[in-house]
């Protein structure tokens, strides 16, 4: 069926954004190794993360809240392979697990929902988000926006936008792109608003020790996609920030080099420190100098959350 005794087990939350990552994973699986669906079998679970959606995450434990009930059923056995999207997935992982994969990385921008541009936005308008990231970028643009706490996945987030309470919300075009929502929402220019670093990006995990599946999975790694990202966690690692620390990044390959370009923020978005740099791709310092760089002379506010 596999090469295994057994279905390949993959661990994955049980949203319908994470459903649709996991089954994408699964297919690119099966193509490369002439596999039968049947040959991976997705074990859904619901997240921490998931189930707390009254509180920003940096109050109930940050992006650990997505990933520990699959660290765990990984670790002890119960699945071979965990699928993330690497937004979600915190710098620092378990030693006994390994990013061995990703696949060709998505649209990376941000949607507007709820009004044509940035700029159409009314005057006080109520913006719903949890992402500290995109609630000082709105506020750096626009300080006269009220910015409201929106958590849960996208169906939740738009029926609250539906249910008036807030005038608009933003969601990444990648998953939006995943759900079959290719129409909803108007895409942000990168520079109008620089994304997540790891935005787009569909990560797969295994134990560190398995090198049969990490063979298995290097079939389907995208390498510049995995290069790139590698890059951005390098920068977040670098730069000594947390969930609740404001930064945008985006690294992309071009002529053998790394180009990226980085963003950190005040929480209330007063202040912004914006860099960039170009380094060859097998250049692991090259993150740590960019964060040095944004971190030089950055104002108070902005190093009460970074460094």
């Amino acid at each position: 069926m596999n090469g295994l005794d057994r279905p390949l087990r993959l661990g994955t939350r049980a949203s319908p954004l994470a459903m649709a990552q996991a089954q994408m994973v699964r297919a690119a699986l099966c193509v490369a190794h002439g596999w039968p669906e049947s040959a991976v079998q997705l074990c859904p679970v619901t997240a921490t993360g998931d189930r707390i959606l009254d509180r920003a995450l940096a109050e109930v434990g940050g992006k650990a809240m997505w990933t520990k009930e699959l660290d765990q059923w990984l670790g002890e056995g119960e699945t071979d392979i965990s699928v993330h999207s690497m937004k979600d997935v915190e710098t620092h992982r378990p030693a006994a697990l390994r990013l061995a994969a990703m696949l060709e990385r998505a649209d990376v921008r941000d949607r507007l929902i709820g009004a044509a541009s940035i700029e159409a936005l009314p005057h006080g308008a109520r913006v719903g988000t949890s992402a500290p990231r995109r609630k000082a970028q709105l506020l750096n643009l626009r300080p006269d926006l009220e910015i409201i706490l929106f958590r849960g996945n996208v169906a939740t987030r738009l029926a609250k936008l539906d249910a008036g309470e807030a005038d608009a919300t933003l969601l990444a075009a990648a998953g939006l792109d995943r759900l079959g929502m290719v129409e909803t929402g108007a895409s942000l220019a990168i520079e109008t608003m620089l994304p997540a670093p790891q935005q787009g990006a569909i990560g797969i995990e295994c134990r560190a020790e398995d090198e049969r599946t990490a063979r298995l999975l290097a079939a389907i790694n995208h390498g510049p996609s995995f290069t790139c990202v590698m890059a951005e966690r390098a920068l977040l690692a670098a730069i000594k920030g947390d969930c609740s620390s404001p930064i945008a990044a985006l690294a992309v390959m071009a002529g053998g080099e790394i180009h990226m370009r980085a963003e950190i923020y005040s929480p209330d978005g007063q202040d912004k420190r914006a860099d960039a740099l170009r380094f060859a791709a097998d250049d692991v310092s090259g993150s740590e100098r960019l964060a040095a760089r944004l971190l030089e002379g950055a104002s108070a506010s902005i190093l009460s959350v970074f460094g």
